[in-house]
């Protein structure tokens, strides 16, 4: 016979509960907002605030605060305490200079590995960013780094794959596309064939010029952004 006792259900979530789904979803929101700029580098991170933010304890957000840290996306200030983390002209122009150099590896080897499944998918890549409207960023944006992630496979080099994402984590701190500068889509578009056309021909240096020139244009967008007061932040 049952005691006619009802089970109590707590309604607040287990500590190990929160430092586990609770604490990625933390880390994936915090990612976001560095990535479109709603946090900025050099903004302070208190715990309280942004669990508000979140709607939740201020457990998953040490989580992901901390995990941001190890990643080297949020900084430990003195004076400020937790910041995101900041880029002065001088890291953001070493940093190009890292990507112009392994972006150009990377097509090169392309050139020399890729299977004709992994061109035909670049050339689809480029079929479908010429049919994105301008404005779309969203699209432009996830279209780019596909685009560019493709490559990095396409080089078949294990190496060069962790390079690129010790790479990807940087720039999320720079924050706005620069797809965002006004002409710099379409020109993004004709640097990409360029890319694809080297690559689909198995010319090995015609791929890691193009890819050369297309750093550059995005570090150039990149100051454009810093110049007209937009803030400085992932794209190419």
């Amino acid at each position: 016979m049952a005691s006619g006792k009802k089970k109590k259900v707590s309604h607040f979530p287990r500590r190990a509960e929160e430092a586990g789904p609770r604490g990625e979803h933390a880390y994936h929101h915090l990612i976001e907002a560095i990535q479109s700029g709603r946090l900025r580098s050099g903004d302070r991170l208190r715990e309280i605030e942004l669990a508000t933010w979140l709607g939740s304890s201020r457990t998953p957000v040490r989580e992901a605060l901390h995990r941001l840290a190890t990643e080297g996306m949020v900084l430990r200030d003195a004076v400020r305490g937790m910041i995101v983390a900041e880029f002065d002209p001088s890291s953001i122009s070493e940093l190009y200079e890292m990507r112009e150099a392994v972006e150009s590896t990377a097509a090169g080897l392309a050139a020399r590995h890729a299977s004709e499944v992994e061109i035909a998918a670049l050339r689809e890549f480029g079929e479908m960013e010429r049919k994105i409207v301008e404005g779309d960023l969203v699209a432009l944006t996830r279209n780019n780094r596909a685009f560019h992630d493709a490559i990095y496979r396409s080089s078949h080099n294990r190496y060069l794959l962790k390079i690129s994402s010790s790479l990807k984590q940087s720039m999320i701190i720079l924050g706005q596309t620069t797809l965002s500068v006004a002409g710099r889509s379409k020109g993004a578009v004709a640097e990409h064939q360029a890319i694809i056309d080297a690559i689909e021909h198995r010319d090995t240096k015609a791929a890691e010029d193009a890819a050369r020139a297309h750093m550059r244009a995005a570090y150039r967008a990149r100051l454009r952004l810093a110049t007209e007061g937009k803030q400085t932040r992932w794209a190419p």
